[in-house]
């Protein structure tokens, strides 16, 4: 009997952050999306094909599909997420977090951007988004990974226990890049491709951080978080501890965002395979010899 993985995240909660975010509507909250939206765009017009049929996968916008939409690459997306408000008014597919409602070998490509990090089963998601795919479509994704707030998450741990002799934990454990690639390979995909987008943004102070943050839906949703709720002085102690380690000349804080993309494809008889051991036509030890390559 399969175990079911740990539900590391409280998706409800999540849901509701998530909800309230897009409800407030903060000017320049989505700056991460955005810029993860040109990215995406970037990395498709380097790839050589065009893609009839496309889906968003709990992206939590629909300018994710709009993005895809006029790079002309992608000719009709299909957008799939937790919440009908998450659709922006748009046609599109709700299903609850984790579920993929789409038939076998029914898509193109599927694109999952700032949201796998948010996943109880990320390995169970790769699968579902592989079968989804038609042969030799094409996965692409960028997720939070290990390194994101690792500034916030030494000054709050460093505060609480300096203040209470102990620490709860407030920061998402994220999955570093060799992480994300074995599990694209474990779900099956082909000629998988990893790799990490450092992102920096400054801050005046951690409370403008974390107002960022809210207004981003992204604080904690840790099934293991505390209960009760944080002190200020707490947050006023880690602030402090957060300027004294990670500020700049000028006094502005740095928060790292590290963005791990991972791509894969379908497997397809038509891709380029690795050879056979011992098919090769001139061996290594002869390449290796003085003049054994000419």
């Amino acid at each position: 009997m399969t175990q079911a993985p740990e539900k590391i995240i409280d998706t409800d909660v999540l849901l509701q952050r998530k909800r309230r975010a897009l409800a407030r509507d903060i000017a320049g909250a989505d700056f991460l999306m955005r810029r993860t939206e040109e990215d995406m765009a970037d990395r498709l017009a380097a790839v050589s094909r065009r893609f009839e049929r496309a889906a968003t996968i709990f992206c939590g916008t629909p300018s994710v599909g709009e993005t895809l939409l006029s790079s002309g690459k992608v000719g009709e997306v299909v957008q799939i997420e937790a919440d009908e408000a998450f659709l922006g008014g748009r046609p599109g597919t709700v299903a609850p977090p984790g579920v993929i409602p789409l038939e076998p070998r029914s898509i193109d490509l599927a694109v999952s951007l700032l949201s796998l990090q948010d996943e109880n089963d990320i390995p169970g998601m790769l699968v579902q988004i592989r079968r989804a795919l038609k042969p030799d479509g094409l996965f692409l994704a960028a997720m939070a990974g290990a390194g994101t707030l690792a500034e916030l998450r030494e000054s709050l741990l460093a505060a609480e226990a300096e203040i209470t002799g102990g620490a709860s934990p407030r920061v998402l454990p994220f999955a570093d890049v060799r992480e994300a690639g074995a599990l694209l390979q474990r779900a099956g995909f082909a000629l998988p491709v990893t790799d990490v987008e450092p992102v920096t943004a400054r801050y005046s102070t951690l409370f403008d951080l974390m107002a960022d943050l809210r207004a981003m839906g992204a604080t904690s949703v840790l099934s293991a978080r505390s209960r009760r709720p944080a002190t200020r002085r707490l947050f006023t102690r880690a602030a402090e501890i957060y300027a004294e380690r990670f500020s700049d000349a000028d006094g502005r804080i740095r928060a790292t965002f590290s963005l791990i993309w991972i791509s894969g494809w379908a497997p397809a008889d038509s891709q380029q395979k690795p050879l056979k051991p011992g098919s090769a036509e001139v061996s290594l030890a002869r390449i290796l010899k003085p003049g054994g390559g000419e």
